[in-house]
């Protein structure tokens, strides 16, 4: 539109009556006037409705995105391409990407798109024979261009990271002024910095002749066809097949329009990392996890007794499975007691609590609930009858009241938080804290010691009155004083309930009903610490009990009885 009146003006001032010039040029300083405000409001509202299009499209992609990975089994976190960076990286970038893609860039496609078909089908009407002309001449114009625009751009980056090495030098050395200056650096530092603008100098001058020449090439084609455009227009007009105004008119019209596809053409990079983004979005969203913890035609419990069995189990990790943790390996977890197991590292007593929350299944096999095969439960109506309590505890950044409450099923009472914190050994160093249970935590509870926030977490698991409990090493990365305290609330939330206790600190499961020892993903002993430690020697939970003594103390491994 812009064009073609442009172009309609120019012929204006071809005319000899100097009233009708005037009249003519005040027609059309209104129509000008009226597409400036026609084009404000267009804007202003393409924009508002292309941004609020992208910020709807960015939300239901993360949320989309972020309740498909939540629901995917665990071993696929395990695989080295969804790392915790990688896909929190997803998450972040590609669903922006994405926006950007379908909001910004399709919309300036469809813009060029439209205004091609449109400007063609105008010059055609106005003047055929010189429009075909200029739509044949027309891409060399867009390459042109593009050019222009694809060399400015690459050299804009090769000086951007030939400034970005030499910040890092200046960056480091304000940073680190005091170790320069107290060994009177400053002339090596100086030294160092022209050094890295050495190479991206001779580099950016290289690049620059080749930019030159590509410019020259460019601009002489552009002049070239113009020259090329108005010698045959001006046959035109010359023969009079067309008049002066549908030369201006059909010229600008098309000019307008070779700029505007060389624009759209410069995004081809965007473009291919916006595909690029939708691929990878799509590969999460059309995967089906293979374990699926809602399966509506599951079995969904309404109690459980907590009785455990692993039969012949064959298992090895997705990561490494040329490395075999259990072969034909069976086990029997007793309903409503303590069980330990204790070994080595790699013995595999972290992957029977793998095995028994379902976060993976094992390559043959089975493992059974209650006599029931675990892969026939609703996974989450199981999980709601098992905690867990690893070494590091997880809390969220929120008060300490609300990752209490985390662990109940439904809206709970403060009572019942107070309740759940006094048999966890908590509410006292709770109370004795200015804002009480509305302290805030922290990122990962980084404004807890690591006894308050293992306290914390048994107290998340006791509001969830589970009715197993999976103890993973959850004293071994505390203080003497804080695995007391933690240790003694442990013991009064393990009464009455399954529970299956890690440790390598063989101190804290002497009281469990029963003692599993492994070795290499098999059972080698069983039974009480008393029992154990009576096979003497050649037991291998007596060898393991007496070398962590001899690591504390200088007491023999005769007198070991705690």
């Amino acid at each position: 539109m812009y064009a073609f009146a442009l172009g309609s003006m120019i012929s204006i001032f071809f005319l000899t009556d100097h009233d009708e010039i005037k009249r003519k040029i005040a027609t059309y300083c209104i129509f000008f006037a009226g597409l400036t405000v026609f084009q404000l409001v267009v804007n202003i509202v393409q924009h508002y409705n292309l941004a609020y299009m992208g910020e709807y499209l960015t939300k239901r992609v993360k949320e989309r995105m972020l309740a498909k990975i939540l629901s995917f089994e665990v071993a696929w976190f395990d695989q080295d391409e969804n790392s915790t960076g990688v896909v929190c990286s997803r998450l972040s970038t590609e669903a922006n990407i994405v926006r950007s893609l379908v909001g910004d860039r399709m919309s300036l496609l469809l813009q060029t798109t439209s205004a091609v078909v449109i400007a063609c089908t105008v010059s055609l009407i106005i003047a055929w024979r010189f429009a075909i002309v200029l739509i044949i001449v027309q891409p060399i114009s867009i390459a042109s261009f593009y050019t222009r625009i694809v060399i400015l751009k690459g050299m804009s980056k090769k000086a951007i990271k030939a400034q970005d090495e030499s910040s890092k030098i200046a960056v480091e050395a304000i940073s680190n002024l005091r170790t320069i200056t107290s060994f009177s650096s400053q002339d090596r530092v100086i030294k160092m910095l022209q050094k890295a603008q050495e190479g991206p100098s001779h580099e950016s001058i290289r690049q620059s002749w080749f930019a030159g020449i590509g410019l020259g090439c460019a601009r002489s084609l552009t002049t070239f066809s113009r020259a090329l455009e108005y010698w045959y227009g001006g046959n035109l007009v010359y023969h009079g097949h067309i008049t002066s105004k549908a030369l201006f008119e059909t010229n600008l019209i098309m000019a307008n329009t070779g700029r505007m596809i060389a624009d759209a053409s410069s995004l081809t990079s965007d473009l291919a990392k916006g595909a690029n983004a939708i691929g990878l979005v799509f590969t999460i969203l059309d995967r089906n996890t293979k374990i699926e913890a809602d399966e509506m035609s599951a079995y969904k419990p309404q109690k459980l007794i907590g009785h455990i069995e692993l039969q012949n189990v064959y298992f090895a990790y997705p990561s490494r499975p040329n490395v075999m943790i259990f072969q034909d390996f069976s086990i029997k977890i007793d309903a409503g007691k303590s069980t330990a197991l204790v070994g080595g590292s790699g013995s595999g007593k972290s992957t029977i609590m793998g095995l028994i929350e379902r976060f993976y299944d094992p390559l043959k096999g089975i493992v059974t609930m209650d006599g029931r095969d675990i892969k026939s439960y609703n996974l989450k109506s199981l999980r709601n009858y098992i905690a867990l309590v690893s070494q590091e505890p997880t809390l969220f950044n929120g008060t300490i009241r609300e990752n209490i409450a985390y662990g109940a099923f439904d809206k709970t009472n403060e009572v019942e938080i107070i309740e759940a914190a006094k048999i966890a050994n908590a509410h006292d160093f709770i109370a004795s804290m200015k804002d009480g249970y509305d302290t805030w935590c922290g990122d990962r509870g980084v404004q807890l010691s690591g006894g308050q926030k293992q306290r914390i977490a048994i107290a998340r698991a006791v509001l969830k009155n589970p009715k197993v409990l999976l103890l993973d090493e959850a004293t071994s990365a505390l203080d003497s004083q804080s695995e007391n305290v933690v240790q003694d609330a442990l013991e009064k939330v393990m009464v009455g309930r399954t529970s299956v206790v890690v440790a390598h600190r063989l101190s804290t499961i002497r009281n469990c009903n029963r003692i599993v020892v492994l070795d290499k993903g098999r059972v080698v002993e069983e039974g009480t610490h008393s029992s154990l430690l009576a096979k003497g020697p050649s037991g291998n939970y007596y060898s393991l009990v007496s070398l962590q003594r001899n690591a504390t103390t200088t007491t023999s491994a005769t007198d070991i009885e705690y």
